[in-house]
């Protein structure tokens, strides 16, 4: 707690390792929060970034006597997500107007399958950690007691699995530098 205190008085002073660190601690379980409400994921990592520059703006707003900056944090996502559903920004522009002639030229889109690949290629117990707190939004304490384990030992769980993620994801993609580097 001593520490989560020490880092929101960094963010407060607006220092961005901090909004770095509480992004990492708590975007999986906003994301699930956010994509939960609005159910497009598209709108919802819009939502997301939306909701970490508002954290930053608003900082100062936070009071700890008040309560635990998650559910501050949870709030300030909650309100501009219905806010966002009750009020749709109105597009002027309705049609692309790129100049590429080819309308159908995307940017790369996260390959859902290899995600899901790699996430079942973790152990069952790390797989339905993730989950919880990424899919379904639920804080650790709420998903230590859905799993029945205690809330360290669940903490462990979703740290070796995304250590283990994260090094699937390197391996990918030192393999599509080596691609890319024979390409040119």
């Amino acid at each position: 707690m001593q520490d989560d205190l020490k880092l929101i008085k960094q963010l407060q002073n607006k220092d961005s390792r901090a909004l770095s660190a509480i992004y990492d601690r708590y975007s999986g379980a906003l994301y699930g929060v956010i994509l939960r409400i609005c159910k497009n994921e598209e709108v919802a990592q819009d939502l997301l970034q939306e909701t970490f520059l508002k954290i930053w703006q608003k900082s100062y707003q936070y009071d700890p006597k008040k309560g635990k900056f998650f559910t501050w944090s949870y709030r300030v996502a909650k309100n501009l997500t219905l806010n966002s559903l009750r009020n749709p920004t109105k597009l002027i522009q309705n049609e692309d107007l790129s100049v590429y002639e080819d309308k159908e030229i995307n940017e790369p889109k996260l390959d859902i399958l290899q995600l899901n690949g790699s996430l079942k290629a973790l152990d069952p117990h790390h797989q339905k950690a993730l989950e919880l707190v990424y899919f379904n939004g639920l804080t650790h304490r709420e998903a230590h007691e859905e799993m029945n384990v205690p809330l360290g030992t669940f903490k462990s769980y979703v740290k070796q699995a995304l250590k283990k993620l994260r090094e699937t994801y390197q391996k990918q993609l030192i393999l599509l530098w080596v691609i890319i580097e024979k390409m040119i």
